[in-house]
């Protein structure tokens, strides 16, 4: 059992899966560094820092004291049963900016790996369909003259 199990542990897939998992927490760090260093601070001054957080349902009033609450923190110590929806709102919104940040992420590493990609250095012959250089004038293959690109 010991044996099949290092052999199952030294696969390659299990060894690219695990770094896999140690690239894309990396790569999380990044993104969250992003959006709250870079992107969330723009945003907050435009909507003049606004916060759902204290935007909730109170179901059923706490034991401890009864509503109404001036904040989630007092529904939640007063014990009070909750619907969180601007929790859920502030969640939602920070999910989309993360998505919005990866996307143009990935977008601009994609641009970044077309304008990598090498030029064409051969082209196909008219006449046998094989590929010669681009400089050539007479196809290696078949002898056909080949017009100037």
């Amino acid at each position: 059992m010991i044996e099949d199990f290092k052999k199952f542990i030294m696969r390659g897939n299990v060894l690219d899966m695990a770094v896999g998992i140690i690239i894309g927490a990396a790569f999380g760090s990044i993104v969250n560094s992003l959006v709250a260093d870079v992107i969330m601070p723009p945003i907050g001054l435009i909507l003049g820092n606004v916060d759902f957080s204290n935007l909730f349902l109170v179901l059923r009033d706490g034991a401890k004291a009864a509503g109404p609450y001036a904040s989630l923190t007092a529904a939640k110590a007063a014990g009070a049963i909750t619907v969180n929806v601007g929790v859920f709102i502030n969640t939602l919104i920070s999910f989309l900016i993360v998505a919005l940040a990866v996307f143009l992420l990935i977008r601009n590493i994609n641009k970044l790996y077309k304008k990598q990609e090498a030029a064409p250095t051969a082209k196909d012959c008219p006449y046998c369909l094989m590929s010669v250089p681009l400089k050539a004038t007479r196809c290696g293959h078949c002898t056909s003259e080949l017009k100037a690109s």
